[in-house]
């Protein structure tokens, strides 16, 4: 997709500050942090949104999910992470491109959702 922001990324047209790279998915730091450690893991291959991934993805979708613990360790989250994936607009997903947000740190991160009134 010529115009989606982590496509860009993963051509190297944008500069990420790089967690982990493989052939399939590629993890960098979130550019606005809403933890001390904040940052994605996204498949190479545009998928718009979780609710787009086939059975074809069943692979690369498990291999996020098997990278986020080493991942969130190797960058300190030694006590615990939050994974979170916004689908759609009611997810509130901003960039739509697939893509788990890991989050921690030292303390807790406070409640999950928003409250609506």
């Amino acid at each position: 997709m010529s115009n989606c922001i982590f496509c860009k990324i993963v051509a190297g047209e944008i500069p990420s500050r790089k967690v982990y790279e493989d052939e399939d998915i590629l993890a960098f730091h979130d550019i606005n942090p809403a933890a001390p450690v904040h940052f994605l893991i996204i498949p190479k291959k545009h998928i718009p949104t979780l609710a787009d991934a086939t059975p074809e993805d069943i692979p690369v979708l498990g291999k996020i999910m098997a990278m986020a613990g080493k991942l969130a360790q190797q960058e300190g989250c030694a006590d615990g992470f939050r994974t979170i994936v916004n689908t759609g607009r009611v997810g509130c997903q901003e960039v739509y491109h697939l893509h788990v947000h890991i989050l921690g740190g030292t303390q807790p991160l406070g409640p999950m959702l928003m409250k609506h009134s």
